[in-house]
């Protein structure tokens, strides 16, 4: 079973980007490719900053939309709080 996470990228002009997954490595290939959410489209290089694992795909999505009504800096504050590091994949 796969697992569920929201995870936010840093986008090449500096906006970030919310989203939730199933399989994150294939999304990320996905926003990278161009083939991602519109909204990530040439913005490139994209940076995960951020994971969170999620229960299931309701709270996933629930998560993801707290995390976006959040202002920018709480978001930062997020992101320096638990930082992405890769080892969470």
């Amino acid at each position: 079973m796969k697992q569920w996470c929201v995870y936010i990228l840093r986008c090449g002009d500096g906006s970030l980007y919310t989203g939730a997954t199933d399989d994150f490595p294939r999304r990320l290939a996905a926003h990278r490719s161009g083939k991602g959410a519109k909204y990530t489209r040439g913005r490139g290089p994209l940076e995960p900053v951020y994971r969170e694992n999620c229960e299931d795909m309701s709270a996933a999505f629930k998560r993801e939309y707290a995390i976006k009504q959040l202002p920018r800096e709480k978001k930062l504050a997020l992101i320096r709080e638990k930082p992405f590091t890769g080892e969470e994949e």
